[in-house]
């Protein structure tokens, strides 16, 4: 079990220590669930008020936040102190040393040194897997993948031909990389190519073939780049899909063929990004929003939960709603609706009024 005093605690946060008594820190918890040896994580004011119940002796609070009776260490960014602390008390899976026997590994594969394999992995012809990186049970490394320094793989991680992975790269159980975009096309135009043109759909194509096309892209994964369990990043059609570094990407996102990801950007659950979009650097994108294909995203741009965005937008937007549009247009129209409710409630108080009006004037 670890354990710590509240001065090591106050000097890994770099936290401001006000000791009322002498407490011996074993785990981290919010208030109500944290016991003597608890410090309890009272980020917010409904967690301060929470103290009052709490069974600990010493909390982590914001900056200028003090309890009587109460040991408290207080931070500037309460968020980045609990990084630190979850860190210093996260313990991480378990990977079997070295290459386990059930493992497969391609006699022209080359693994680099203290690399970690775990139970049926599979390891393709060409591929290379860097120093440090551990693959947990149940994965799959294609032909010709390159894998970085210190990147480590949940189980059941799959991973396509030809993508190229950098250092310090996590991905989350179940993560695809490199599978075929989807990308089709007929012998006449469809539907979709009828309605984009005429704004309808005129003709009936019951005989329509549709034709796979094929992706001899990749992805290319950048440096520290994170992504959750279950996400797909499909492979470019021609060029490479790509990611760039410290992206973070979370669960159940579908990212597109041929797009091109930033740096530094948070990629929340249930975003879709279909294919050839072009996402610029420090990108925010909330949770189940929807991006049309060939579309661009400035960089430093937030696009907020569920919008659907169909068109392009510059650096520095604030993109909203379905359709989205620019934040401070989507508020404009709000209160343009209210004032229509507002407009309509005085017409239909007038109305019998207007009635007689007419009546009279016929």
């Amino acid at each position: 079990m670890k354990a710590f005093t509240v001065e090591e605690i106050s000097q890994i946060v770099d936290g401001m220590l006000t000791k009322a008594a002498d407490v011996t820190i074993t785990q981290i918890a919010p208030p109500l669930l944290s016991d003597e040896n608890t410090l309890a994580l009272a980020l917010g004011e409904d967690e301060i008020a929470n103290l009052a119940k709490s069974k600990a002796k010493a909390a982590l609070v914001p900056l200028g936040v003090q309890i009587d009776g109460f040991t408290t260490i207080e931070v500037e960014r309460p968020r980045l102190a609990m990084m630190k602390l979850l860190n210093l008390f996260y313990v991480p899976p378990v990977v079997n040393k070295g290459v386990h026997p059930t493992a497969v590994v391609h006699e022209t594969a080359k693994l680099g040194e203290n690399v970690q394999i775990g139970p049926n992995v599979v390891i393709s012809h060409d591929a290379v897997i860097g120093d440090n990186t551990k693959i947990m049970a149940n994965s799959y490394i294609g032909g010709g993948v390159h894998i970085g320094q210190n990147c480590f793989f949940h189980p059941s991680v799959n991973i396509g031909d030809r993508v190229t992975i950098g250092d310090d790269v996590i991905l989350h159980h179940g993560v695809s990389l490199g599978a075929d975009g989807f990308s089709f096309v007929t012998e006449n135009p469809d539907n979709i190519e009828q309605a984009r043109k005429e704004g309808s759909i005129k003709e009936e194509n019951i005989k329509q073939v549709i034709f796979k096309i094929p992706s001899i892209g990749a992805v290319k994964i950048g440096n520290n780049v994170e992504i959750g369990a279950n996400t797909a990043i499909d492979r470019g059609t021609i060029e490479d899909t790509t990611i760039g570094d410290n992206t973070k990407i979370d669960d159940l996102v579908m990212i597109g063929h041929n797009c091109k990801i930033g740096k530094g950007c948070l990629i929340v659950s249930q975003v879709g990004i279909a294919g050839s979009c072009v996402i610029g650097d420090r990108v925010v994108i909330a949770g189940q929003a929807g991006l049309a294909d060939h579309i661009e995203i400035g960089s430093d741009s937030i696009v907020t939960a569920k919008a659907g965005v169909t068109k392009s937008f510059p650096e520095k937007s604030i993109i909203v709603g379905i359709p989205a549009v620019p934040r401070k247009e989507f508020i404009k129209q709000l209160k343009t609706m209210k004032d229509a409710q507002e407009i309509f409630a005085k017409f239909r108080k007038y109305e019998p009024m207007l009635k007689v009006f007419e009546e009279e004037h016929q």
